[in-house]
């Protein structure tokens, strides 16, 4: 269990971990501890001496030795190495005996603060500074590390920016996320924990697993303080045995439940069907200490997140996704929204839930296309902001398409911290940041709404928007060419389509023009830049993407 006697700062070099650490032990009157610091009053000589004496594993040992130190130590805030979160042992160690805190900022802030400072005295923070003089290319080597180290990164229990803020308000911030749940969270250590998204609200866990619902949830309900009520939400499709599954969880923990169906698939998720399950509320007198449970693919989780928002103007929510849109995307965010007949989500509202509980095993269930489908998620958010999660869908495509167990549960948790990450960052989606999670909607969304809801499910309009991103991004000279065609070979390779057919494009061109991102008149474009890397970019000329869209036509 987690002890809210100390504080562990971890992220990159020049993300401020050092100063905030020293600013926030004296607001609290603990100790400070920088564990390079000891690392090299411990070993006599600085970092990269041991790195030429004893080699990278040389200098990890000895990084283990002193986090498991501190980490029993009271009392302590701990400023960490930028690489001792991708040690198993030292996140271990750090995750289960503290609160764990990401200092994140951008590349360029890193490259700027790094470039700043080079030749001053300012401790171990600079044992990245040699390679900044060395390197050819600096800021690619920073953009580098720090995507390969991101994953470990989006483990820590509170993620938080400091691009923008002083260390002042860093520290302040550190302090207020500690005196919020640092000292009393029990899920902070929970080996089911894939992330936690971190909000204005406060913070939710993510929890993933396998075949996890019925044995899982109703003890999830009780830890995370639901008092009240459950009423479970789900369609045809997953009442049997989801919906059954955590009603029956939900018994075994006292916790009187009641359960909505509604009709599957997107024609569901309108005005009608919100409107029938606020009056089976009011019939039950549903009161805000009361829960709604989500259980079900992205369509369930939007309506019922919708209800969740608005009756009672906002109840308890809690997400059990059990398609694979819904497991890395829809269900972490706190998006929730219906459509109306012009375009997807225009009535909806952000509201988070309480927790989110993904059990990986409902996958093993989906028809073949569902399943299919689904995976058009993952993979956007590997080519728009995580190139390892590319590289496991590359190597790894035959395990994931039947359902390795454990790899499938490893790949769906790292694709959910991914998602987490960047709530956390940006939640609103007021910097841009968020909209990246966007790549290939904005032509999905439009096929998916000319179509009718009905022709193409989710991910496979992703799938088409994705490889008109990919086109559109390379005639506007973002795009590498080779890029373009590493997707589309992926795509092929999930049994995914990249083409429409039976389709009018104008009919397309003009759903996208309802679209959310459109600000001003201008749309708004997720391109890649490389792997893992992508930028929005609101200069595309409407004829260029107008063109994409008619020549993705089959």
């Amino acid at each position: 269990m987690t002890n809210g006697l100390r504080i562990f700062l971890v992220g990159f070099s020049g993300t401020g971990k050092s100063a905030v650490g020293r600013r926030v032990a004296r607001l609290l009157g603990w100790e400070f501890a920088d564990a390079d610091e000891l690392i090299v009053k411990r070993a006599g000589v600085v970092v990269e001496q041991i790195f030429v004496d004893e080699g990278e594993a040389g200098f990890r040992k000895r990084e283990r030795d002193v986090i498991a130190e501190l980490a029993a130590r009271e009392r302590v805030v701990v400023s960490v190495g930028g690489g001792a979160m991708v040690q198993d042992e030292c996140r271990a160690d750090m995750l289960n005996s503290g609160l764990v805190v990401a200092m994140e900022a951008r590349p360029q802030t890193i490259f700027a603060r790094l470039t700043a400072s080079v030749g001053e005295a300012e401790g171990p923070e600079g044992m990245v500074r040699p390679m900044l003089a060395a390197d050819s290319n600096p800021m690619g080597r920073i953009e580098s590390l720090k995507r390969d180290r991101q994953w470990a990164y989006a483990l820590s229990h509170y993620t938080m920016s400091t691009d923008y803020m002083s260390v002042e308000q860093v520290a302040h911030e550190v302090l207020q996320t500690w005196r919020r749940f640092g000292r009393s969270a029990t899920w902070l250590a929970d080996p089911l924990l894939a992330a936690t998204v971190t909000v204005d609200s406060g913070a939710y866990p993510v929890y993933v697993g396998w075949d996890i619902i019925e044995s899982e949830l109703g003890d999830r309900l009780l830890a995370a303080g639901i008092t009240g009520r459950a009423f479970i939400i789900c369609d045809a499709n997953v009442v049997h045995p989801y919906g059954r599954a955590a009603q029956r969880s939900a018994h075994k923990a006292g916790i009187e439940v009641g359960l909505f169906t509604f009709p599957a698939g997107e024609v569901s998720k309108v005005l009608a069907t919100a409107a029938a399950i606020y009056q089976w509320l009011a019939e039950r007198r549903v009161e805000r200490r009361d829960a709604i449970i989500a259980v079900g693919g992205g369509v369930v989780g939007d309506v019922a997140g919708f209800v969740a928002a608005t009756y009672l103007r906002g109840i308890k929510l809690v997400q059990v996704p059990t398609s694979m849109t819904a497991m890395v995307d829809s269900s972490i965010g706190g998006k929730t929204a219906i459509d109306l007949p012009l375009a997807k989500n225009l009535v909806g509202a952000f509201y988070h839930p309480e927790l989110v509980l993904t059990d990986t095993a409902a996958l093993s269930t989906l028809p073949k296309r569902a399943l299919l489908e689904g995976w058009a998620e993952a993979i956007k958010t590997g080519f728009a902001l995580d190139e390892g999660l590319v590289e496991t869908f590359e190597t790894q495509a035959e395990a994931l398409l039947t359902l390795d167990r454990e790899l499938t549960v490893d790949t769906v948790a790292r694709t959910a911290a991914v998602k987490a990450r960047i709530v956390t960052e940006d939640e609103r989606e007021t910097s841009g940041l968020r909209s990246l999670l966007n790549y290939g909607h904005t032509i999905g969304h439009g096929l998916e709404a000319a179509a009718g809801y009905d022709v193409y499910l989710h991910g496979e309009g992703v799938a088409i928007g994705m490889r008109g991103a990919a086109m559109i991004g390379m005639a506007h000279g973002v795009t590498p060419p080779d890029l373009v065609e590493r997707q589309a070979e992926l795509i092929r390779r999930f049994g995914l389509p990249d083409r429409y057919q039976g389709v009018e494009p104008d009919a397309i061109l003009e759903a996208m023009n309802h679209d959310k991102k459109v600000s001003a008149g201008q749309m708004a474009w997720a391109l890649l830049d490389g792997v893992g890397r992508s930028s929005l970019y609101r200069d595309v000329p409407w004829e260029l993407a107008a063109q994409v869209v008619r020549d993705l036509r089959d």
